[in-house]
């Protein structure tokens, strides 16, 4: 399954500017053997969070019929970052999947809101459970940046059999030594892909970490990149994860029943 992942200096409040970013970049790195296309957490606006329900009712839907033109377009599947969404009085930091033919196939609301960035005033944490969506027939996941930091919510999504995780972030560079530890060690004790998105540049005095990276079941890095706007471009082995979990049955010798509910 083939990849392409974007590395992005967003424009902080900028859904419009933003939204040509990304058709150029797609423009210049879109081959006709491309699967899926990821890209990062809240890349229409970045942590303009004052600022988002007014962008959002000015917005609207548009960066959600954005990510359905490209898919329709370019015949490839969106992991679609995630963007603000107004619901009601609530706005949600909401990842989008879109497949070839331009259908929403998932939403997920981030649950965990970064008490470091002030998130729980202006955003509301997610009500539902994470769940299982499928691209060209493979079971994946997505999960948003802090959750990360939340290995119950991973499990429970290899649990239900994804053999890809995409993590969608805007993570700080203060906090890199965390995001690649943690990268690694979700993909080691869940033997499966991780393809994870960050953003890169200063905003709003806030440094990103970049990083942008591919890790494999076994916990090697595929690819990464550093602190600079790029991409990463990569095969995965779906046929790794079945070997792996057969190698290491981690699934098999799991007890549960002696495990206190958390």
């Amino acid at each position: 399954m083939n990849y392409l992942v974007f590395q992005m200096g967003l424009e902080v409040g900028n859904p419009k500017e933003n939204r040509k970013i990304i058709e150029r970049w797609l423009e210049a790195n879109y081959s006709d053997d491309l699967d899926v296309v990821v890209l990062p957490e809240m890349w229409s606006t970045g942590y303009a969070l004052e600022e988002l329900k007014e962008i959002c009712k000015e917005d609207g839907n548009r960066s959600i019929e954005f990510l359905q033109s490209l898919g329709k377009r370019f015949n490839v599947n969106l992991v679609g970052g995630s963007i603000a969404v107004l619901d009601g009085k609530d706005i949600f930091n909401r990842a989008v999947i879109v497949n070839r033919m331009g259908e929403i196939v998932h939403t997920y609301d981030k649950m965990h809101l970064v008490p470091m960035l002030d998130e729980p005033k202006f955003l509301t944490g997610g009500h539902n459970q994470v769940k299982v969506f499928e691209l060209e027939g493979v079971k994946m996941g997505i999960i948003i940046c802090y959750d990360l930091r939340f290995p119950e919510i991973i499990r429970d999504l290899a649990l239900q059999g994804i053999q890809v995780l995409h993590i969608v972030a805007e993570w700080p560079l203060a906090r890199e030594t965390h995001w690649n530890i943690l990268l690694r060690a979700r993909a080691i004790e869940n033997q499966m892909y991780v393809v994870a998105s960050n953003v890169v540049g200063t905003k709003l005095g806030v440094e990103f970490a970049g990083s942008s990276q591919i890790v494999d079941p076994w916990g090697d890095v595929v690819q990464k990149l550093n602190q600079e706007v790029g991409e990463l471009k990569a095969t995965l082995d779906l046929e790794k994860v079945p070997q792996i979990r057969k190698e290491v049955p981690i699934f098999d010798s799991r007890v549960p029943e002696k495990y206190r509910k958390l």
